[in-house]
């Protein structure tokens, strides 16, 4: 039998972070989740309570602990970035950083992505930003992964691994809102604005990200990596699963030139190439086969 790892999970207590520790305790792993106390974790953790952006209180927090994998779902700054390569180098044999596939998003190709096409060793750290101000961080969101990406690369020997995660759909615990968008103007027969060119983009079911976050806590390989579902979907596709769990629904588009324009509709291309995790034995599922499930978890009974 396996023997049970000691795993830190930073942040997660929603969506696929509580999957993931599901997954772990499961396997029989010890697993600790450090977050600010504003949630309580699942039963079965050990909770320790700090702000991970200090690093005072994030190494008061942990003490003597040490660390067999991190998982670090809430890294967003290459400030708490930094804090974090200080604070766990020598703490832990690996760092899953859990980053996105936004850090593509000056990206505009029409084949998928791959992880070489944004090098973190290439990636300019820039310390002095405002990454305090919640809502410069909110609109630079693809920067400050990047560039805490950066910060992790940057470190020889450090064992860290960026799974860049592509949009993530389903679960009755989505807490986006963008499918309830989509399902409110299929419903009323709504326009729904779209670019004039609006390009399809990769996807990846909340379970099977997951279980690709768990999967990697068990690999040795590092440095950046797709985790995406084979294939592309379209926002067209997206509304046609919607319409047909809502029988008496239609989708309306509106092509737009300019101006605001719906969640997870995109002027450029940048799907993401997943070959990399293949290679590395992840099977992935097929996302066309799996929508129609994920539309149904999300908008539920109450939809129809």
């Amino acid at each position: 039998m396996r023997k049970g790892r000691e795993v830190l999970v930073i942040g997660g207590n929603r969506y696929f972070g509580k999957r993931l520790i599901a997954r772990l305790l499961a396997a029989g792993d010890r697993v600790t989740v450090l977050n600010r106390g504003s949630s309580a974790p699942p039963a079965g953790v050990v909770h320790l309570i700090a702000d991970r952006g200090d690093e005072k209180s994030l190494t008061a927090a942990l003490g003597s602990r040490t660390f067999d994998a991190v998982v670090d779902q809430v890294c967003y700054t290459p400030r708490q970035a930094e804090i974090a390569r200080r604070v766990f180098t020598g703490r832990t044999r690996r760092y899953v950083l859990t980053s996105t596939v936004e850090v593509y998003e000056y990206e505009d190709s029409i084949a998928p992505v791959r992880e070489t096409d944004v090098d973190p060793l290439g990636v300019a750290v820039d310390l002095e930003l405002p990454w305090d101000d919640w809502e410069f961080l909110e609109s630079h969101y693809g920067e400050g992964k990047r560039q805490a990406e950066a910060v992790f690369a940057a470190a020889p020997g450090f064992p860290y691994a960026a799974v860049r995660v592509a949009h993530v759909l389903g679960g009755d615990d989505d807490f986006t809102s963008r499918m309830t968008y989509y399902a409110s103007r299929v419903r009323g027969g709504t326009p729904i604005a779209v670019p004039v060119v609006n390009h399809p983009a990769t996807y990846i079911h909340v379970e099977e990200i997951a279980d690709f976050l768990f999967w990697t806590v068990g690999q040795d390989f590092t440095g950046p990596v797709n985790a995406a579902s084979h294939g592309l979907l379209t926002t067209e596709d997206l509304c046609d699963a919607i319409a047909a769990h809502l029988p008496d629904g239609k989708a309306v588009f509106q092509h737009v030139e300019v101006g605001e324009v719906s969640p997870l509709s995109f002027t450029r291309a940048y799907g993401m190439d997943n070959s990399r995790a293949v290679r590395l034995g992840f099977r992935f599922t097929r996302a066309r086969e799996w929508l129609p499930k994920a539309v149904a978890e999300t908008l539920g009974r109450d939809a129809v």
